[in-house]
């Protein structure tokens, strides 16, 4: 990390703390009062309101569904996932306020970018659209739009939209999931899920879902197209 980023994140998660300690203006100053302020850590990394950056590392957090984020900071805080700077940033940070983060953020939506070009082989990416439309029911791999909507902007409370994320994003999280190196609350129904893709697999899904345009202006869904093809810690 350079080194002006890393006096960035420092400066910003005593910020993020200044918000919730009740320390007093005598001790610290004024604290911050606009929500915006008090998350100043998290939009150095992830953008302006949660937009995301362009170096394709770190997501787009804004519009996700409250319930979804919260999860993910909770897995960050419990060491279901594992990211240095994310884990000093919430592990002391008490439930409550995570919530109050979460939802800040889902309440955010900024336009989305047009996708990125990228030369991909048609057959490549025809295969990624089967699994995101069809699954693969041979193998127990359900359609990415039975859980996370038809339009893949996902599904409120708790699931998140796929569309509006870098391919190498995409990728590296379907290869942690794969890998063990990401997990969700028990049951990890996306690990099982990616633990029965191959690489050729990953990288297809990744492709096709990259390219697509964000419809709705990326809303969520208010339930999924039909009942849960899969147990699912944190959603149902």
């Amino acid at each position: 990390m350079k080194p002006r980023r890393r006096s960035a994140i420092i400066l910003s998660l005593f910020c993020l703390s200044l918000g919730w300690s009740g320390a007093s203006p005598a001790q610290f100053g004024a604290p911050p009062v606009d929500m915006s302020e008090r998350v100043a850590a998290c939009s150095a990394c992830h953008g302006e309101q949660g937009r995301a950056t362009a170096d394709g590392f770190y997501p787009r957090i804004a519009g996700k569904p409250a319930g979804y984020l919260y999860n993910q900071l909770l897995n960050f805080k419990q060491g279901r996932r594992y990211n240095r700077v994310m884990i000093h940033l919430v592990e002391y940070l008490p439930d409550d306020y995570l919530r109050e983060i979460a939802v800040f953020f889902s309440q955010q939506h900024p336009p989305y970018p047009e996708p990125a070009p990228a030369d991909v082989a048609a057959d490549f990416v025809a295969h990624g659209r089967d699994l995101v439309e069809r699954g693969d029911p041979a193998r127990g791999v359900p359609a990415c739009t039975a859980c996370h909507g038809e339009t893949l902007t996902g599904v409120a409370p708790n699931v998140p939209g796929l569309l509006g994320l870098p391919r190498d994003y995409l990728a590296a999280q379907l290869g942690a999931w794969h890998s063990g190196a990401r997990h969700a609350m028990a049951p990890d129904c996306m690990g099982s899920i990616a633990r029965r893709l191959d690489a050729q697999d990953i990288g297809a899904v990744s492709a096709w879902l990259a390219r697509q345009p964000v419809r709705n202006q990326g809303v969520p869904a208010a339930a999924p197209p039909g009942a849960w093809p899969i147990d699912c810690g944190g959603v149902q």
